[in-house]
């Protein structure tokens, strides 16, 4: 499986000033509510899903502008994305001030950032979201951003989707392998010395080939270091076969932990189409299993959703750029979740 799927990692100026702004006015408690989109978004029960939920998202945007429009059954629908937890995509401009915003909103609200970190050199082997940092040094800057920004405040931080999948199927050229292993271990051992930050590194998903193919590589990466690693981010594979492919993964990991993205795999993967872009922007695809940490197996920490529901996989069937809001796709993925 080539490709990143679109994860909608971006510097986005909306995005870090509703952090900021998040930082000084999110509600807290489990009940609370943002009284800024208009849409009223409200946090989930902490102690099933302790993590943050952004009052000033996309989805939320999205409720608001359908509730003044006076279409309150598309407005209820988009609320099934905007009142859950979704992964804040840190973006390569200005990792601290993002990171911080980010974090001290949630902690305001007593609850958890969920940040996706997703700017390696080389990034996706130069398909719908290629870029990264310029190079070695300038991500170790980027990810020394983040963990200042980070701080103390709790964070759950998903590490380099595809990262060391596309070192294993070769689509990320031999030449920058080295490289790549040294800046995992590196943001692992950073982000891991911080007070109150988990880190999963991620795996690739259940689709694209066997778990004897990463352990090593994840070992290269500086597994043991983590908290443990990621599956099916920005995918679709069921979480049935994710949590399997996850429990084969630890067995070889020393029985690390591990996470699964949920977000979009309520009707399993899309078969119908070419193989290369079954994973982008497929019809017919439904939410997942909301986030939690009251998962189905002790190996798994949580589920969550660490793809943004409704943002772009990129640019194919009608879509746009990848990481940009679709609200049309948002609308089939709530409506097809039931």
């Amino acid at each position: 499986m080539y490709g990143k799927r679109g994860a909608g990692a971006r510097a986005s100026t909306a995005v870090l000033g509703a952090a900021l702004l998040l930082a000084g006015c999110s509600s807290g408690g489990d009940g609370g509510k943002d009284e800024g989109s208009g849409a009223k978004i409200t946090q989930q029960p902490k102690n099933a899903d302790p993590f943050w939920v952004n009052p000033d998202g996309n989805a939320a945007e999205q409720v608001a502008a359908y509730a003044r429009a006076g279409k309150d059954e598309d407005a209820e629908q988009i609320r099934k994305i905007a009142e859950q937890p979704t992964g804040e995509w840190i973006g390569a401009e200005n990792p601290e001030q993002e990171a911080r915003g980010f974090t001290e909103a949630a902690e305001k609200a007593d609850r958890a950032a969920i940040l996706v970190l997703y700017n390696i050199p080389h990034r996706d082997c130069g398909q719908f979201s290629q870029g990264g940092a310029a190079d070695g040094d300038a991500y170790r800057t980027w990810i020394d951003g983040v963990a200042k920004g980070i701080g103390d405040r709790p964070a759950t931080v998903i590490l380099e989707p595809d990262a060391i999948l596309h070192l294993v199927n070769q689509c990320t050229p031999e030449e920058f392998h080295e490289e790549r292993y040294d800046l995992l271990k590196g943001a692992i051992g950073k982000l891991k010395s911080l007070k109150n930050t988990k880190v999963y590194l991620d795996a690739g998903n259940a689709g694209w080939g066997h778990p004897d193919q990463i352990f090593q590589p994840l070992q290269w990466a500086g597994i043991a270091e983590a908290d443990g690693f990621s599956v099916n981010v920005s995918n679709f594979y069921s979480t049935e076969d994710s949590v399997a492919y996850g429990k084969q993964l630890a067995a070889k990991v020393a029985g690390k932990h591990f996470v699964v993205d949920t977000s979009r795999n309520g009707n399993g993967p899309y078969t119908g189409g070419k193989a290369d872009e079954n994973w982008c922007n497929p019809p017919g695809r439904a939410l997942g299993e909301s986030p939690t940490t009251k998962t189905a197996d002790p190996l798994v920490d949580a589920y969550l959703w660490v793809k943004r529901p409704g943002e772009s996989d990129g640019t194919c069937k009608g879509g746009p750029k990848a990481g940009e809001w679709w609200a049309e796709y948002a609308l089939k993925l709530a409506k097809a979740s039931g």
